[in-house]
């Protein structure tokens, strides 16, 4: 959820923006979980938010900070990693000389 957050907000946006940029990904999220990771990634230092006003309505804006970035970029290679090795596994059985024991 950590990093599907933060490849989203790599463009500012607002709570419902992101909620539902989340689950037009595949990745639908309730509120009760959005807005608490929002508030720990910001009190981490990987988000920034602002309130501004908008069609008339307060609303908070959210986006990466230099850390975020940088930590979005470490771990999208470690996730590419981990994908590769799950791939080379999958595509790969048995080839550990155990015959499958």
């Amino acid at each position: 959820m950590i990093l599907a957050v933060l490849a989203a907000l790599r463009t500012e946006q607002y709570g419902y923006t992101l909620r539902k940029r989340l689950e037009d990904g595949g990745m639908p999220v309730d509120e009760g979980t959005l807005y608490p990771l929002l508030r720990r990634l910001e009190s981490q230092g990987l988000l920034e938010s602002q309130w501004r006003e908008e069609d008339k309505r307060k609303k908070r804006f959210y986006r990466l900070t230099q850390s975020g970035t940088e930590i979005f970029a470490r771990l999208m290679t470690e996730w590419q990693s981990i994908g590769e090795a799950v791939a080379h596994l999958h595509t790969d059985p048995g080839e550990s000389g155990h015959g499958g024991q």
